[in-house]
């Protein structure tokens, strides 16, 4: 079994009076997001990234917005979850790289704290994990300010060269 790869791609628009979370780091510059979990779009898409790389469906499979539980996931949580999944299907994780895009707030300050929570949760090095963010310079629904999207790509390897 050799190296496989995964895109994952996630967006949510933005929604007042929840925390924006975004990699596993709160955001206090901007509202939060919408959805089922805390909305965590950069981990959401790395999820799906790794599940795809695996061939074992996506997030929605395994922790479905119908399902109670997930309801204000701490998406960390389910990226845990994800990556003992893959352990238990023979896979580590790689190495992952992600852009972010969203016309606010301004990402930069916080692209270290985002690669360093991410790490430790993939339980890989800081190297292993890429976080870029760029704005649509107005174009569309994102390039308004309406919400954020993710787009990542996640490389898993046999799990024992861990």
């Amino acid at each position: 079994m050799n190296q496989r790869i995964g895109i994952g791609f996630d967006s949510h628009r933005f929604a007042a009076a929840r925390p924006f979370i975004l990699g596993g780091v709160r955001i206090s510059e901007s509202d939060g997001l919408q959805g089922h979990s805390d909305a965590d779009a950069l981990t959401h898409a790395i999820i799906d990234a790794l599940l795809g790389a695996a061939a074992l469906g996506d997030i929605g499979v395994h922790f479905p917005p119908s399902d109670g539980r997930w309801a204000d996931a701490d998406s960390q949580d389910l990226l845990t979850r994800t990556v003992d999944l893959l352990a238990r299907h023979g896979f580590r994780v790689g190495n992952v790289d992600a852009t972010v895009v969203a016309e606010r707030p301004r990402l930069a300050p916080h692209i270290a704290a985002m690669r360093a929570q991410l790490a430790r949760t993939l339980q890989v090095t800081e190297e292993a994990v890429s976080v870029k963010a760029t704005r649509p310079e107005g174009l569309g629904a994102l390039g308004r300010g309406e919400g954020v999207a993710v787009q990542a790509v996640a490389q898993i390897v046999p799990g024992h060269d861990c």
